[in-house]
């Protein structure tokens, strides 16, 4: 009934299994990997016609877990996977990444991937499992895809590599690094650092590249018992048209292309494509071809223009040098409510950035495979329409938003301090303003100045650049600070971000097969001379963070207390707490550990609600004077409230240094007194024996009394 096909190769240390022939068998390819005990179902099915009246390649990925691979029911009122989490999406995205251009040019059948977490172990991330399943799904499928795709996560741990570290292991690693490429050349890398050397990132990623080379060959060994027959296509052959375009516009589009200023030059562009579809496209009857053909001829003749005149003159589309970055101006404080704010503007790309502390009551909880946690570091990137001078439909975070966001919080993430010593729950916000370059490196920038400025004490400033590529053979450029059309029409999105000491995120994305070491050590030195000219002019705002926290930013005390009192802080249903609270007006959040954070932005608040916790924990001490609350009076006495939960009995005799007749001669219910803790009476230390003494200076009056007296004998 099954025709079965299987690869199996020890690769970093454990069992990686390749399968086929049994699940998902109508798919047009499916692959069961299993790495450990983590397995991952890739499917791929692609339409036997092109799309009309697209433009583009229609490749959808899709990245899902199943609650079930952990032995997990979800979250939430449903009780099922909805909608694609943030991690769902970024494995989306990482899967998309290293296999997109690897299809043929001229391909536009729609084409889906599927890739589905069935198992997971708990050691062995499935995202690199995921990413090996689909570029064997891809392989097998018969679709015009020029792969397989290797991937490997790469650590480093005590100054040495590590091939797939286990989820463990990735704790105590200064680098979690995901490398993907074919057998030639890298495609993809996406990383997070603890401020390592280009040379230890550069090696990080040839070593990745190096061993996943053994999956690059069981899938092919795989393929060759399993593969459909390749499919027929050829890409079509416009190379005539785009021969008489050029004659028609070459000039006008060169005139367009020295034109700097973003919107004039996209105008002037705009006109001249309206000239080349005028000529060529419309009926076929007259000889004319299909509008998107024509606008797909012309797109290819815009890359050509521009990385000719490039790689010609080494001048730019915005007439800058190869390295040249553009003007910068940073600013702080603009936001007079918000805790911390910087407007970072870099040319024609601009975020304005804002930072707001909050207690751990803010913290984001986050059901995943390995269980729920809690993230006390949220970094929210927004790109509204306008920030292209486009209006546009605003809804919900897109796959973009997502990963731009993600990419900027590795890079800062490792900056902060440790929440023992900095114990707020932070929230950065990038609101994009202005686009024309990587508004994802003016995230890292800005953010990192609005921190600063609501008093995060982050170890250092960071910055971040995009470098992009121009390769034509074997010549190539490699560009510092790319604009937005250097991005379309290059070769590389290169995207390094890090302080003066290092870097601590590094994305590439290559839009060709591949880039070699050589091309990847020129970007990388040459990001390093342009971060140290951003960090350079930030300073310009801030070169540390400030002293004190912003005036609106709540202050938070922390301290501990026994774990065997926390029961009584909170007290039965939570009463005890819920009076703190009300009373002060401080927020409360006590640990399992004993740890209790008090925030409040008045000082009196916090001090008040400190007073009430400690009153409650902490044991009287002999001696000792205390405030109190007169809460009953009998004729023997008076009970007196003290230390926030404790009664002490002060006896008549105690009330004064004179004989009393009533004790409601001295004191009343609802009297503020202060007492001073004599002893514990004999009944299990039930009741305290207290005496009041002077309500002003808190001294002993029976001992002043004699002190007096013996001083006139």
């Amino acid at each position: 009934m099954f025709d079965i096909h299987r690869e199996e190769i020890t690769w970093g240390g454990r069992k990686l299994v390749l399968e086929t022939g049994k699940i998902a068998r109508q798919a047009h390819g499916a692959v069961l990997a299993t790495y450990g005990e983590t397995t991952v179902l890739a499917t791929v099915v692609s339409n036997f016609e092109p799309k009309a009246g697209i433009d583009f390649f229609p490749l959808t990925v899709n990245y899902q877990e199943k609650y079930f691979a952990a032995g997990r029911i979800p979250g939430g009122y449903f009780k099922r996977e909805g909608q694609p989490t943030e991690r769902e999406t970024l494995v989306s995205r990482l899967i998309d990444r290293p296999i997109r251009p690897l299809f043929v040019d001229g391909y536009k059948n729609e084409t889906q991937v599927i890739v589905t977490t069935l198992s997971h172990d708990m050691e062995n991330d499935p995202d690199i499992v995921a990413m090996v399943a689909a570029s064997a799904a891809l392989t097998l499928s018969g679709v015009p895809f020029m792969g397989p795709v290797g991937a490997a996560r790469v650590g480093y741990i005590d100054g040495e590599y590590v091939l797939n570290p286990y989820v463990d292991d990735i704790k105590d690693s200064k680098l979690d690094l995901v490398v993907a490429g074919t057998a030639d050349a890298v495609l993809m890398v996406e990383s997070e650092a603890q401020e390592l050397s280009e040379e230890v990132m550069l090696g990080a990623v040839m070593f990745g590249h190096k061993y996943f080379q053994p999956v690059i060959n069981a899938i092919i060994a795989l393929a060759e018992k399993a593969a459909k027959e390749p499919r027929d296509f050829t890409p079509p052959d416009y190379s005539a048209l785009e021969k008489d375009m050029l004659a028609l516009v070459e000039k006008d589009l060169r005139a367009a292309y020295s034109i700097r200023e973003k919107t004039a030059r996209y105008a002037a562009v705009g006109e001249v494509k309206k000239t080349a579809l005028a000529q060529f496209a419309g009926d076929a009857a007259e000889g004319k071809l299909d509008k998107q053909v024509v606008a797909g001829v012309f797109k290819e003749l815009e890359a050509k223009v521009v990385r000719l005149n490039i790689l010609d003159t080494g001048s730019r589309i915005d007439g800058r040098d190869l390295k040249t970055v553009r003007p910068i101006v940073s600013e702080v404080g603009i936001l007079p409510r918000t805790h911390g704010s910087a407007v970072f503007t870099r040319g024609e790309t601009q975020a304005l950035v804002v930072t707001t502390l909050g207690t751990a009551e803010d913290e984001q909880f986050i059901d995943a495979l390995n269980g729920t946690y809690k993230e006390n570091f949220l970094l929210h990137y927004n790109f509204p329409p306008y920030s292209v001078g486009e209006a546009g439909r605003m809804g919900r975070p897109g796959r973009r938003e997502v990963g731009h966001g993600k990419l900027a919080w590795r890079a800062v993430r490792p900056m902060l301090p440790e929440k023992h010593e900095f114990p707020y729950t932070i929230r950065v916000v990038s609101e994009v303003t202005e686009s024309n370059g990587s508004s994802s490196m003016a995230t890292v920038c800005g953010a990192s100045l609005a921190l600063m400025d609501a008093g995060v004490p982050i170890k250092r400033p960071i910055a971040g650049i995009a470098m992009g590529l121009i390769l034509e053979g074997e010549r190539f450029a490699v560009l510092s600070d790319i604009l937005g059309d250097e991005d379309h029409l290059g070769d590389m999105d290169f995207k390094v971000a890090g302080s003066s000491e290092g870097i601590t995120s590094l994305q590439m994305d290559i839009k060709i097969a591949g880039i070699t070491e050589e091309i990847m050590k020129v970007a990388l030195g040459q990001a390093k001379d342009g971060r140290a000219h951003i960090l350079g002019e930030m300073a310009n705002a801030l070169t540390a963070a400030r002293s004190e926290l912003g005036e609106h930013a709540p202050r938070i005390e922390s301290f501990k207390i026994p774990t065997d009192k926390i029961r009584e802080v909170i007290g039965t249903g939570g009463k005890v707490i819920r009076e703190i609270v009300e009373k002060t007006g401080a927020k409360i959040n006590i640990e399992d550990d004993g740890t209790v954070k008090v925030a409040s932005a008045n000082g009196e608040s916090i001090r008040a609600a400190v007073n009430w916790i400690k009153s409650i924990t902490q044991e009287p001490e002999l001696g000792q004077i205390y405030d109190g609350t007169v809460v009953k009076v009998v004729d023997f006495g008076a009970f007196v409230n003290f230390f926030g939960s404790r009664d002490g009995l002060v006896h008549i005799s105690q009330l004064a240094n004179q004989r009393v007749g009533k004790v409601t001669d001295v004191v009343k219910e609802g009297d503020k007194v202060k007492v001073k803790l004599l002893g514990f009476d004999d009944r299990g230390k039930t009741r305290l024996s207290m005496k009041i003494v002077d309500q002003t200076t808190g001294e002993d009056l029976e001992k002043k009394q004699k002190e007096e007296g013996d001083a006139a004998e």
